[in-house]
């Protein structure tokens, strides 16, 4: 298993919020620059990178961030405010690694099947689109987590698997920003229901024993934002964590 260490954006800051609320805004005295070029220093090649203007509709980070990530080797797993398949290629054309949609593959019901249609051969869709699914209660949330989806969160995994899409970010909202530990239990469900998912998890990983948790489960990646920033984990420790993994691969 693998960390992915998160960078959120909003209003071009380095932010991380609580329960999703824009409200409840940690701000962090670093630059999206800083970071990348930090995390690169200590051996990471990985980063995730999430738009949180853009996940309200709100486009204003939006070439900001494309043109840091032109600038950056580092593989980048980027969502926020993905609305359609001609920026999901334009994207994955500019050297994004992996392009995170959520938000209108929920309420745009052909919007998954198109872009299966678009992308999708043996394997492309598993390595290049990430399946959001943001949970509350096992009710899946969209639109920044201010909507609720009538979709039933198994039935819309269901549905992804059948359109060729493997990889899914899940997000436990509950979780989320609080250092409180993971949501095992939500994990579980996911990879009870669907074994051979590629599973990356999101949301209160607060020390390397969470960590262990998740790989004891056989997730394939987590995703630590708010823990690295407050020195709960160090970013050596990521370092050291990846090291051993790509070795036992």
């Amino acid at each position: 298993m693998y960390i992915i260490p998160a960078i959120d954006i909003l209003d071009k800051k380095v932010v991380r919020l609580r329960e999703g609320d824009y409200k409840q805004v940690t701000q962090y005295d670093v630059s999206l620059e800083e970071m990348i070029d930090k995390y690169q220093s200590h051996g990471t090649n990985f980063i995730h990178i999430i738009d949180l203007n853009g996940a309200k509709n709100d486009f204003s980070n939006q070439q900001y961030l494309f043109d840091v990530i032109k600038k950056t080797d580092m593989k980048v797993q980027y969502g926020g405010g993905i609305r359609s398949i001609d920026k999901v290629k334009e994207l994955i054309d500019a050297g994004v690694h992996r392009v995170i949609v959520g938000t209108q593959a929920l309420t745009n019901p052909p919007f998954l099947k198109e872009l299966s249609q678009a992308l999708c051969g043996p394997s492309k869709c598993s390595d290049q689109v990430v399946i959001a699914i943001d949970v509350l209660d096992e009710v899946i949330k969209y639109s920044g987590w201010m909507e609720s989806s009538p979709i039933k969160l198994m039935d819309y995994v269901d549905k992804c698997l059948a359109l060729g899409f493997f990889r899914f970010l899940c997000t436990d909202i509950n979780k989320d920003g609080k250092l409180g530990g993971a949501g095992i239990d939500l994990y579980e469900k996911l990879l009870d229901h669907s074994p051979f998912i590629k599973l990356i998890a999101s949301g209160g990983v607060s020390s390397m024993e969470d960590v262990e948790k998740l790989s004891n489960i056989k997730v394939e990646s987590c995703v630590v934002g708010k823990a690295i920033y407050e020195g709960h984990i160090t970013i050596e420790e990521v370092k050291n964590w990846n090291l051993e993994s790509l070795i036992s691969i």
